[in-house]
């Protein structure tokens, strides 16, 4: 980490889409978290409700940021433009549905900043890239959640085995709802583990895809065995719609996709970073345009190119039809 490595700067992206009456509660839970060296950057999606009214109240704040999009790019995307648009020394995303518990991220810093974490010479760390004994720098924490469903049932996600379920599938039996996935999209994790593997999949299994390259890549990834996060499904959400829920075309072929690489790297033991790739993102508002910085992260020769229109042309040439730089 390029700051004091026990005190590191988190950006929290909070990527949203005609949430207006959610958006509200998602930036005060990340605005109160017990750590205090935060970021709060709000990736409005071309929303076509009153986001935009909603966030208001919040463009004073020294730690919050703006961010409209002038087209719709979808959820993966939206973080990739997060992810372009800061350079904190951590990072987690919070969508505008979960509500994150107070010491969540907290819990997730004193983890990634341990200084005494080391490989146990009982396990096979060859695999991993790794030996028994050596000193390991933790690249993401994650945490269990509590996941409200539509129908109103409340089920604990405990099941760290369930990271695994795209490899070994047979270790899965006995969830309550399918998978019972870990939540990786909120986890906490070192901004250079994205140097090394590059941003989402623009699909909507983006999380489960990055999810991937973090396991077989061999990155250390702690999980903190407390619900710290409470995740609430809509009828609107993505895994709810009809549209974009498990059952999907949509999601079947993004879910075909991502087998593929997992039989990719079982085949060859190789994981490609994903390059972000948006060059024609338009920006209709950046609340405070001097909280923006870059990242460093594989992208394509287009995308570079309107990254640097962003940071260095002045605030009438930037690739923006409105500014409001705070």
């Amino acid at each position: 980490m390029k700051s004091n490595p026990l005190a590191p700067l988190v950006d929290i992206i909070i990527p949203t889409y005609n949430r207006a009456h959610l958006i509200d509660s998602a930036i005060r839970a990340a605005l109160d978290q017990s750590w205090w060296n935060i970021r709060v950057t709000v990736i409005d999606d071309a929303s076509t409700d009153v986001t935009a009214e909603a966030v208001a109240p919040y463009l004073e704040h020294q730690k919050f940021n703006y961010v409209r999009l002038a087209r719709n790019v979808g959820t993966a995307q939206a973080k990739n433009v997060g992810l372009l648009l800061t350079d904190g020394d951590a990072v987690t995303f919070h969508d505008s549905d979960d509500i994150p518990h107070r010491d969540k991220v907290l819990h997730q810093v004193r983890v990634l900043t341990a200084q005494d974490v080391r490989a146990n010479e009982c396990l096979n760390w060859r695999l991993a890239g790794k030996q028994g004994g050596q000193k390991l720098e933790v690249s993401a924490v994650l945490t269990h959640h509590e996941l409200i469903l539509p129908d109103g049932r409340r089920v604990e996600i405990r099941r760290d085995l369930s990271l695994l379920d795209d490899v070994f599938p047979n270790l899965q039996m006995g969830s309550q709802v399918p998978g019972e996935w870990t939540h990786i999209n909120s986890g906490l994790f070192r901004t250079d583990v994205f140097r090394r593997l590059g941003g989402f999949a623009d699909c909507i299994e983006e999380d489960r895809e990055f999810r991937n390259r973090l396991i077989l890549e061999g990155e250390v990834i702690w999980i903190v065995p407390e619900l710290l996060l409470t995740k609430i499904e809509t009828p609107d959400s993505l895994t709810q719609s009809a549209a974009s829920d498990y059952d999907s075309a949509r999601r079947r072929m993004d879910r075909a996709n991502v087998w593929a690489k997992v039989e990719a790297w079982r085949a060859g033991r190789r994981v490609n970073p994903v390059p972000v790739d948006i060059p024609n993102l338009e920006i209709a508002q950046i609340s405070r345009l001097a909280c923006l910085n870059l990242r460093d992260i594989p992208m394509t020769e287009a995308t570079a190119a309107w990254v640097t229109n962003i940071f260095s042309g002045p605030a009438e040439q930037v690739a923006c039809n409105e500014i409001d730089p705070a």
